[in-house]
């Protein structure tokens, strides 16, 4: 049997950090702002939505990926915070890249498999109220008549499309192709 080594492990396998070839480059140089989402649905396909207190349009569930955490793990942090779900997401889905937008910089989230939850786990659902106002179950024809800004309804959709086709899909600002 093998065992996988931590993360501190393969840290310390990497050696002494290599110093700047030229000072303060690394502090330079640009920063992404990482998210990480779960595509949940429900026994009859439905994909559940969020409707956060801190702005108009709906959310999957997820969040902010905290500095030097894995988008995974993050992911699954969130699904606790959130939701009160105990569980871990499945495969990856979807990498996409959202321009910088306003006072946002750009940004890379991750979508990952968050399978189907048993009636017994929806009905274990806690929201935290803080953030979240409500939570809906869309069937995927739905989608597009409910409040989603167009980028997460394309990444919705080349999540949905990568669940059923076994894929991971790279999108920009919610598009295949480029």
């Amino acid at each position: 049997m093998t065992t996988v080594p931590s993360l501190d492990d393969d840290l310390l396998t990497e050696g002494v950090p290599e110093a700047e070839f030229n000072p303060g480059i690394a502090s330079r140089l640009p920063s992404k702002n990482v998210a990480a989402a779960a595509l949940i649905r429900d026994g009859l396909g439905r994909v559940l939505l969020l409707e956060a207190v801190y702005k108009p349009t709906w959310v999957m569930a997820g969040g902010v990926v905290e500095a030097n955490e894995d988008p995974h793990l993050g992911c699954t942090r969130e699904l606790a915070e959130e939701l009160g779900l105990e569980t871990v997401p499945g495969r990856l889905l979807v990498v996409d890249w959202v321009p910088r937008h306003g006072v946002w910089g750009d940004q890379l989230q991750f979508v990952f498999d968050g399978g189907t939850l048993s009636p017994t786990q929806i009905d274990s659902i806690q929201l935290q109220e803080s953030e979240l106002r409500a939570a809906h179950w869309v069937a995927p024809e739905d989608l597009p008549s409910v409040p989603l800004a167009p980028s997460l309804l394309r990444r919705l959709v080349a999540s949905l499309t990568a669940l059923a086709q076994g894929t991971t899909e790279y999108t920009t600002y919610g598009r295949s192709g480029r």
